[in-house]
């Protein structure tokens, strides 16, 4: 586990304010103490510098997902239908037809936190419409382009070391 260079501080920075805006700040700027981003093996750890110090002593199978953390800042989110939730899980792309809720004002390519009904993040993804436009397409239409998932560790679960 390895600081973030300049450069990929500045690409992470510019792809996590698509999903949580200015709300960036609250991320960095935490009365609880000091926190950090630290990169292992492709992937952004967001941890306390208390648990950076204890991460050596953590197997890599026991590290958390960041979902959990940017959710509650998230400016944009959509809801999916009990339904669409497996199919969202198995890195489908999100249908009119499973859209629960979506945030007003979701402009179309927003990041978007995508829970379920029962307000469980399950993932990240670009809103493919308009909110105003999710109300008059197609059932059948692509609303959410799908990102990455909570599913994703245990369907790449081989691959990733």
């Amino acid at each position: 586990m390895r600081p973030l260079t300049e450069e990929e501080t500045k690409v992470m920075f510019e792809k996590l304010s698509k999903y949580i805006g200015e709300n960036i700040k609250l991320l960095v700027d935490r009365p609880d103490g000091s926190y950090c981003f630290r990169l292992h093996n492709d992937r952004v750890y967001y941890m306390s510098e208390k648990i950076l110090k204890l991460a050596t002593n953590i197997s890599r199978d026991k590290l958390v997902s960041a979902l959990d953390f940017l959710a509650p800042y998230a400016k944009f989110k959509v809801w999916v239908k009990p339904g669409q939730e497996q199919s969202f899980l198995y890195g489908n792309h999100v249908l009119k037809s499973g859209l629960g809720r979506i945030t007003e004002n979701t402009m179309q390519y927003q990041g978007v936190v995508v829970y379920s009904m029962t307000d469980v993040p399950l993932g990240f993804g670009v809103a493919a419409k308009t909110t105003q436009e999710c109300r008059r397409v197609d059932p059948m239409s692509i609303v959410v382009f799908h990102q990455a998932d909570v599913g994703e560790f245990i369907r790449n679960e081989d691959t990733l070391t």
